[in-house]
């Protein structure tokens, strides 16, 4: 690993020069303004896997954007991984509150800040790094596939069935994401669970125009009041969603479990001061890990209704929106989750107006093995780099595709993730580390030796 080491070292300027021209590219699914950068996107990603020397490579499409798949075959008789990512990015809004252009990759303090530099073009980027090293030492230990989407930002809409119908293709032994956070640099740690997911969007109409504010205010039902005040009452006074039957086939942790997890290196001080906060809230009785890690949550994503424009108009808006998710525990199915928000918040509208509620995406929470010879060996990479063994840590955010593998494939998965919580993902001024992202590429080099040992 020495060696190892010293070739990344001697080659960073390159690859990071490489990831920055991948940086550029805005390739935001959500918007389909940007349907043609998607799409270049997804080309540089099969040049340079093509670069890095995979037998094959190709873009599959789908009625979305297209999938990347490559492969490098050493020999059929030893064990195959299968890399998983996504070249798709959240958008950059509000553009006001980044420090610099979101994508004009700028280093400041040893970080590239740039959208999509953590989730997941500087996390995926690694594993072509990781290969291309290997090739050019002639070290490849086992075959290595890859598959690399651009729905992941918008709910991976057509990898369920690209999945189903390609399993052939995408045969392996084991799945490995790197979409995930580390503790620290200090502590590495693996993720071993996931949150699942629903994602919905909610309307509230009352009159069939905008309203005059003095004239009609106090006589019509203002749709931003309402829309607030139904909102409001999704939570109960200890934090709890107040949906009937939401928490119905949570599983709840065991002592040993929760003392598990509470294990882990967490500043409570530092936390809130990172944020800017005076102090957390969340579902009472469980502490910040548990309400990140292992509980179902109810945020409003976005909301929005009537002027927002510099200045004042005076009306009562016709119509208000919000987008709303929920994260999602195991054994959490997201389509009864749906069902029961749409139910439950079309009960709650006055007659005064009507509600639509509109389903976009959901996905399934995981937990992964921690006894896999595919977990082992991810352990022995990080203490052979880090000098440290990693510790199990569960994550508050959600990648379907987890919980698909293993239904569709039957495959766990090893998320070896190397950004950290406070690299801003999905938010202004998203960042990773540079040594995060070289020390990525030595730590994956190890994990394909060991797991193929």
């Amino acid at each position: 690993m020495t060696e190892i080491k010293a070739f990344i070292e001697k080659n960073k300027e390159t690859y990071l020069s490489e990831l920055f021209e991948l940086l550029r590219i805005p390739s935001v699914s959500a918007d389909s303004r940007h349907k043609d950068d998607v799409r270049k996107a997804a080309e540089y990603v099969l040049q340079k896997l093509r670069e890095a020397g995979v037998d094959r490579a190709e873009l599959m499409e789908t009625p979305g954007h297209p999938i990347v798949f490559a492969e490098k075959v050493v020999d059929p008789s030893k064990p195959t991984v299968l890399v998983y990512g996504h070249y798709d990015v959240q958008p950059p809004d509000p553009l006001a509150l980044w420090n610099s252009p979101p994508f004009e990759p700028t280093v400041r303090d040893g970080k590239i800040y740039a959208r999509g530099s953590c989730d997941d073009k500087g996390q995926f980027y690694m594993h072509i790094k990781a290969l291309e090293i290997m090739m050019k030492r002639k070290e490849v230990p086992c075959n290595i596939k890859f598959m690399i989407e651009g729905e992941e930002e918008v709910g991976s809409a057509h990898l369920g069935e690209f999945v189903k119908v390609n399993k052939a293709k995408l045969k392996a032994d084991v799945i490995l994401i790197s979409d995930t956070a580390l503790i620290s640099l200090d502590q590495p740690s693996i993720t071993v669970g996931l949150r699942g997911l629903s994602y919905m969007e909610v309307q509230v109409t009352g009159p069939n125009r905008d309203l005059h504010s003095g004239v009609y205010g106090g006589a019509v039902a203002n749709p931003a009041n309402v829309l607030c005040q139904m909102i409001a009452s999704l939570h109960d006074e200890s934090g709890r969603v107040n949906i009937p039957g939401f928490y119905d086939d949570v599983v709840e942790l065991t002592a040993e479990e929760r003392a598990a997890l509470n294990r882990a290196p967490f500043n409570l001080d530092e936390y809130k001061k990172e944020l800017g906060i005076a102090e957390v809230r969340g579902e009472k009785g469980y502490t910040t890990l548990e309400r990140t890690g292992t509980r179902p949550t109810l945020d409003v994503n976005g909301i929005w209704g009537g002027y927002t424009g510099e200045g004042a108009k005076t009306v009562l808006p016709s119509t208000a929106s919000a987008k709303i998710s929920m994260r999602l525990v195991p054994n959490q199915h997201p389509d009864k989750i749906t069902a029961l928000f749409t139910r439950h918040f079309q009960s709650l509208a006055p007659k005064s107006v009507t509600v639509k509620v509109t389903a976009h995406h959901g996905g399934e929470a995981a937990v992964t093995p921690t006894d896999s010879k595919a977990f082992r060996a991810a352990a022995r990479a990080f203490e052979e780099v880090w000098g440290k063994t990693p510790i199990p840590t569960r994550d508050g955010g959600s990648i379907p595709i987890v919980a698909l593998f293993k239904k569709e494939l039957g495959l766990d998965t090893v998320l070896m993730g190397f950004g950290l919580d406070s690299d801003a993902l999905h938010s202004p001024n998203e960042h990773y580390g540079i040594r995060n992202f070289l020390i990525g590429i030595e730590t994956i080099v190890a994990f394909h030796r060991n797991f193929a040992q």
